[in-house]
């Protein structure tokens, strides 16, 4: 009788339900090529209600059962896993995320920080030491691109290994790490018989990475740039050059966090945008040189993965149509001419 009432329970809990998208949003959807993805960094966001859900539901639940009715947005195409950073993912638990999405959705995944910090940090970000794990092939392949492959299996897009913020310190030392990056992704194996659409991609938090050595690098590995929309890096117009030397690859983007907000960080953004319902902080500028940047790889009829977090305006679902609609705009204002 217990187990029967736990069984209910469970299954009740898997009821979530989508938020029922308009015409126009369906009509928004089919103006992209079907090779753009479009979607936000993570999806247990209990304040994307009428956006994304149909009610309030527990976060714990929509990141246990949330990925259908997610994946029932007419311009979700793709999530980012980012608690991967956080947390070593198990196959299993990859499995179970690609079985509650259909399949042509594809995921992008955050590398482990341990595997991409240099430095050992305490549970409040301080930095204890050097990480002794920092680019460790054989620890990225076990714990990390073979569980995602294994578990997502052809619904994997991305893996990005983002390289986390260095100090005055390390900057010094970037050629230096440049040549370790280049050795470490040269001994990711190739698992694309497995995950045809996936790619690695490499995000960076310091604009000194972006250099033609750091360009080179990238070229002789199987790795592309992840364009970074960052409070901390420079603007786009000042990473299209590792973009178009890139070209020939697929684009990943995450779109992280504002501008304005690089005073504060994230903690701080949250604050001012929970419950995330709403654009606060609109950065045109961003959307619109992105959706450039979009069409012009979707025109080489490259794969394309964008990944929008909630503290890049305030609400990542409402950031997506946005987007998608500077995007549809672009492509009139180019057909015109």
């Amino acid at each position: 009788m217990q187990n029967s009432l736990f069984s209910e329970l469970e299954d009740l809990a898997k009821l979530i339900e989508p938020a029922l998208p308009s015409s126009e949003l369906i009509a928004l959807a089919q103006t992209l090529p079907p090779h753009v993805r479009l979607g936000t960094c993570s999806w247990s966001c209990s304040g994307w209600k009428g956006l994304v859900w149909n009610r309030e539901y527990s976060e714990t639940n929509l990141s246990r059962y949330g990925l259908t009715a997610y994946n029932k947005h007419p311009l979700f195409r793709t999530v980012c896993i980012d608690h991967g950073f956080y947390d070593v993912i198990t196959a299993s638990k990859f499995s179970e995320y690609a079985s509650q999405v259909e399949d042509d959705f594809r995921f992008m995944v955050k590398a482990p920080g341990f595997i991409t910090d240099p430095m050992d940090r305490d549970k409040f970000g301080s930095a204890l030491g050097p990480n002794a794990k920092f680019l460790n092939a054989a620890d990225a392949m076990k714990m990390f691109v073979e569980p995602a492959v294994e578990g997502l299996g052809h619904k994997l897009g991305a893996l990005v290994f983002q390289i986390s913020p260095l100090s005055d310190t390390l900057i010094k030392g970037i050629p230096g790490l440049i040549d370790r990056l280049g050795n470490f992704l040269n001994k990711i194996d190739d698992l694309s018989h497995k995950a045809p659409d996936s790619v690695i991609a490499v995000e960076v938090r310091n604009g000194e990475w972006l250099t033609q050595e750091f360009i080179d690098m990238l070229l002789k590995t199987r790795a592309t740039y992840c364009l970074g929309v960052h409070a901390k890096m420079p603007l786009i117009e000042q990473q299209l050059h590792v973009v178009r030397a890139l070209r020939a690859r697929p684009l990943v983007c995450r779109w992280n966090l504002h501008p304005n907000n690089g005073a504060f960080g994230y903690e701080e953004a949250g604050n001012r945008y929970s419950p995330y319902n709403k654009i606060v902080d609109p950065d045109e500028k961003a959307r619109n040189r992105l959706s450039q940047v979009v069409n012009a790889m979707a025109k080489a009829n490259k794969n394309i993965y964008v990944a929008i977090s909630n503290k890049a305006e305030g609400s990542a679902p409402l950031s997506v149509i946005e987007l998608a609609k500077a995007v549809q705009q672009h492509q009139i204002a180019v057909g015109k001419k």
